[in-house]
């Protein structure tokens, strides 16, 4: 059986974890991963930002209410570097570069991506391909942090994520998106985490190929600079 999630790191302000696919962030139908980390782990925990139920990989959660603060203003002025691993069974209209737009509610509870850019949702990828697999992996970082963004992203992009039935990806064993980086500076002091996925038939064959090598430190890689534009008042 799969665990919940995996312990990353424990400093005394707060814990890392590795979140598994399928579980959810909040208490919706039981306890959701907040509730299980603070039974499991004997203490108070405080949610900072959060990952969609399908989504695997890297999630802080703050000790002290204090330690919260300090981090959920860095998650709201874009100071955390987050780094996102996807696969698509799909050739994209390009291997890199910017989608940008506002996000609106379609139908089913997905996302679709407008034209306009009042308060855009912002996301650069790279990808590669492979000649012996089937699927093209996605680097992407969000500079934006919208319901959805990677997910409607990659599918405008001409490359739905890998068993993202919602946004009519290619059947697969899971959702392929995993939350694979972050990067961020706490009280002076700088914290980098990576955490390659370890769970499905097509990330274990992407581990296999050796591909994750060129993307060992991602934040090292050379991402474009952007500056949100100021808000105009009508």
């Amino acid at each position: 059986m799969q665990s919940v999630y995996n312990l990353v790191a424990e400093t005394a302000e707060f814990v890392l974890l590795n979140k598994a696919a399928g579980i959810s962030f909040h208490s919706d139908d039981g306890p959701g991963l907040v509730v299980m980390a603070e039974q499991q782990l004997g203490y108070k925990l405080y949610p900072v930002h959060r990952l969609d139920k399908v989504t695997s990989g890297l999630i802080l959660l703050a000790r002290t209410s204090t330690a919260a603060a300090g981090l959920t203003q860095l998650f709201a002025t874009h100071q955390v570097a987050k780094f996102y691993l996807a696969l698509s069974l799909a050739k994209p209209a390009k291997k890199q570069g910017w989608v940008k737009g506002d996000m609106a509610p379609a139908r089913r509870g997905a996302w679709k991506l407008l034209s306009s850019q009042h308060n855009p949702a912002l996301t650069y990828f790279i990808s590669q391909g492979f000649e012996q697999l089937p699927f093209r992996a996605f680097l992407v970082k969000p500079y934006s942090g919208k319901t959805h963004q990677i997910r409607v992203a990659l599918k405008s992009a001409g490359a739905a994520i890998a068993g993202d039935a919602l946004y009519q990806g290619g059947a697969a064993d899971r959702v392929y998106l995993h939350a694979y980086a972050l990067r961020f500076c706490l009280n002076d002091t700088e914290y980098a985490y990576v955490q390659p996925p370890t769970t499905g038939v097509l990330y274990q064959q992407l581990n296999q190929s050796n591909a994750l090598t060129a993307w060992a430190k991602p934040w090292q890689l050379d991402w474009p600079q952007y500056t949100l534009p100021k808000q105009v008042s009508e």
